[in-house]
């Protein structure tokens, strides 16, 4: 239980940052401001093309050595965060482009600005699109957290295995696990079937 309640709210807190950072950096790069989106193009292809659990080392126990010293429960937070909104920015990215074009022109045409076409127009359609694979980045999230282990963190990975250091009881630890990441990945996964079917019933699909 100690693990879960700290799984619970890593998980939560860095799917909510990294759709922040993820939806400021789709736009940046929609937007096409040179400098800002070189920067965001970096910003994704470094955590994109490097593992997490790399992410997660070079953030707690490198980062010491420049003399910055981050505590385990930021560190998992900020690297969560984003890996997260790096991956997530690429799904609104795209959703933002399979917009038909006519709907910028539509939304200038009555009087709107670029910032009032995007929030009112363009974003509600795109996320409609994009709540699939952000879905599923979620339910990889929860199982990512596992990973959190490895820099301190007592989440249910790190629990369990301090519960097999003293009882030698591994593998039904280890199974018991398994079966919760299970559960709840099998709960994000029909309450996303239950949204994508009220996503399709509002878009008239």
């Amino acid at each position: 239980m100690q693990g879960l309640i700290v799984t619970i709210p890593l998980t939560i807190i860095s799917f909510t940052l990294g759709l922040i950072i993820a939806l400021i950096t789709a736009l940046v790069q929609i937007a096409d401001l040179k400098v800002l989106k070189q920067l965001a193009r970096f910003y994704v292809w470094i955590f994109r093309g490097t593992p997490l659990l790399v992410q997660l080392y070079i953030v707690f126990y490198g980062l010491p050595a420049l003399g910055i010293i981050i505590d385990a429960w930021p560190s998992a937070i900020i690297v969560f965060s984003l890996n997260t909104g790096a991956y997530a920015s690429e799904t609104i990215r795209a959703a933002i482009e399979a917009v038909p074009g006519g709907q910028m022109e539509a939304g200038l045409c009555v009087g709107m600005n670029y910032f009032q076409i995007m929030y009112r127009i363009i974003i509600p359609q795109a996320l409609r699109t994009a709540f699939p694979p952000l879905s599923n980045s979620l339910i990889g999230l929860v199982k990512d957290t596992s990973l959190a282990a490895n820099i301190t963190i007592l989440e249910m990975f790190l629990a369990a295995q301090r519960i097999a250091a003293r009882t030698y009881e591994t593998f039904a630890l280890y199974c018991e696990v398994a079966l919760v990441y299970l559960l709840f990945c099998t709960v994000l996964t029909k309450l996303q079937a239950i949204c994508e079917r009220k996503l399709s019933t509002y878009k008239g699909v």
